[in-house]
């Protein structure tokens, strides 16, 4: 039974005029002790999946899938009170932005105290000495005197070992890095990153690194899952993904990478955008800015298939021998249709 096990999910936020997917039919699965890399423009539901898992998605959204588990239970059925039991403890989530995700009306002491005691049954004294070991294991000097600051008397990489240290104080199986490098120096995200590296391979939880730099997933990540509009387009392990991208928006993304540029010439771009709750395609969402689409790709939707390996939503994946037969019996787009600005 994997760690975590996610079939079919969809989150929905219904508005006036009709109802955003913002997650539609995303399926994972995640060993105990792996790392899984999640990448993606902005707006492709990475985060949203996951606050769905953590059971953050507010009314009016709604969540739905065929299946919900972490570690044998069901996430759909637990109770309220159930639910906040798991989340903190065996799953723990640290999100973008540390500055407001920590209280600031409260010392770093007291929140840190606080999941201690609420989770572990710590008491103060217990709680306290615990809260200055968490501290010294993220890094942060002069822990004693550093539980009695408030969040905007730390900076914002000292903020991010912060949410470190209450996303692992009560030893999570899983782990859940939502762009935790996102506000942060160039020289301070290395030192996170390292440190997130560290505390997985030292205390083998499985972790889930959301990020939009490919560079960080070729590193850290075993596998990478590659969003699109709320779909999974693409899953494979890392270094299979990096060598021979198998969707149209993978290799985009790749070719985007300065490093795989041009020398002194311009970077790599995606045309267009994301699509959104009025411009969303009948067909392949990526068609409208795929290279390679065609009349059927913009009719019918591609399913998510096993491929060499992985898995790839595409009609006609880059490693299929016979891709370019069938796009010519699909009929290619003429050279005049309108395709992303």
């Amino acid at each position: 039974m994997p760690l975590l096990d996610i079939e079919d999910l969809h989150v929905e936020f219904p508005t006036q005029a009709a109802v955003m997917h913002a997650v539609e039919g995303v399926s994972l699965r995640l060993e105990e002790g792996e790392v899984l890399g999640i990448v993606g423009e902005s707006g492709s539901g990475k985060s949203v999946t996951m606050m769905a898992l953590m059971g953050l998605i507010a009314a009016p959204g709604r969540v739905r899938a065929a299946r919900l588990r972490f570690a044998g239970h069901d996430l759909l059925g637990l109770s309220d009170a159930a639910r906040r039991r798991l989340t903190g403890k065996d799953v723990a989530m640290i999100f973008q932005e540390p500055t407001t995700s920590l209280n600031p009306c409260f010392t770093i002491g007291f929140q840190l105290m606080e999941t201690l005691r609420l989770h572990l049954h710590l008491d103060r004294r217990a709680a306290r000495h615990r809260a200055v070991e968490l501290l010294e294991q993220v890094g942060i000097p002069a822990p004693e005197m550093r539980l009695k600051d408030y969040p905007h008397q730390l900076s914002g990489g000292m903020n991010q070992r912060v949410m470190i240290a209450m996303a692992i104080a009560c030893n999570p199986r899983l782990l859940i890095a939502d762009e935790p490098t996102t506000a942060l120096d160039v020289t301070i995200q290395a030192q996170i990153l390292d440190l997130l590296r560290n505390l997985q391979k030292e205390r083998g939880m499985a972790l889930v690194l959301i990020t939009h730099n490919m560079g960080v997933v070729s590193e850290m990540a075993q596998r990478v899952a590659v969003m699109y509009a709320g779909q999974v387009v693409e899953q494979r392990p890392v270094a299979d993904l990096f060598a021979a991208p198998q969707h149209p928006y993978t290799e985009a993304l790749l070719a985007a990478l300065p490093e795989r540029g041009a020398a002194n010439g311009r970077l790599a771009t995606i045309a267009g955008v994301v699509p959104g709750l009025y411009d969303r395609p009948a067909g392949c969402l990526f068609a409208p800015r795929c290279a390679y689409a065609t009349e059927h790709s913009r009719a019918v939707r591609p399913e998510l298939r096993d491929w060499q390996g992985g898995q790839v939503r595409c009609h006609y994946p880059l490693g299929d021998p016979q891709r370019e037969a069938a796009r010519r019996r699909d009929g290619p787009l003429p050279a005049d249709v309108e395709r992303a600005p």
